[in-house]
């Protein structure tokens, strides 16, 4: 079945390698990237762009008319959030994060759902709690707990470890982290991409919340990769 996606975050590096996969997916009918500002375009004629105003109050409810005017195409249209600072996080104070990862996540996954939208797959990090004592790791679990309380059908939550492919992450971590076992190790960011698309085309996936840690991931990434 035909599907389309509309997505936050699809200009960061974790959210490139996912628009990218998505647009190599023949049952992929469309990516829309939801953007603060224009962004370069190469990842194929299937990708489009529209830029909101992420800090408007209006945001959500232009996102659920976003969504609501695609659906009216007869596809269904799934949401995606891949949003992160990771390695930038240390510079930026606890209400700058709080804002981007709780208010502007949560806002679009709001605006998803009102408009329609009934599976949402949602880029976290590893070990994430709202009560930790770490900063990163509390908000990121106050984000994943902010999207579970929206209700949808299916939330997918991707709790990748080191990202190894991306370009901040240092070449010596990426390989000290293959030597790590388990969900705080190493996984391709390639592997991310595709564990996406495979969440997507996953017709029988059960309703309710699931957590894909690295291996997780994995797995629907060489089963897609294995499928082609």
């Amino acid at each position: 079945m035909a599907f389309r996606v509309l997505i936050i975050g699809g200009t960061g590096q974790v959210g490139d390698v996912v628009v990218r996969a998505l647009a190599a997916e023949p049952s992929c009918a469309e990516v829309i990237m939801v953007n603060r500002r224009p962004a370069s375009l190469n990842a194929g004629s299937r990708v489009r762009q529209v830029v909101l105003d992420t800090a408007s109050p209006q945001f959500p409810a232009e996102v659920t008319r976003l969504a609501q005017g695609l659906a009216a195409q007869g596809d269904p249209v799934y949401g995606a959030s891949c949003v992160g600072v990771g390695k930038g996080s240390t510079k930026w104070s606890e209400e700058e994060l709080t804002a981007l990862e709780i208010g502007v996540v949560g806002g679009f996954a709001r605006g998803c759902h009102a408009g329609g939208t009934t599976r949402f797959s949602l880029l976290s990090a590893a070990g994430s709690t709202a009560k930790s004592r770490i900063r990163y790791v509390r908000i990121m679990g106050l984000k994943e707990e902010t999207v579970q309380n929206i209700g949808f059908q299916r939330l997918a939550i991707f709790r990748p470890g080191i990202i190894a492919g991306n370009v901040h992450t240092p070449g010596y971590v990426a390989w000290l982290g293959r030597l790590v076992p388990g969900r705080f190790g190493t996984i391709e960011q390639d592997d991310i991409g595709r564990a996406f698309v495979a969440e997507f085309i996953d017709g029988a996936a059960p309703d309710g919340i699931v957590y894909l840690e690295n291996d997780a991931m994995r797995q629907r990434s060489h089963a897609l990769t294995s499928r082609d």
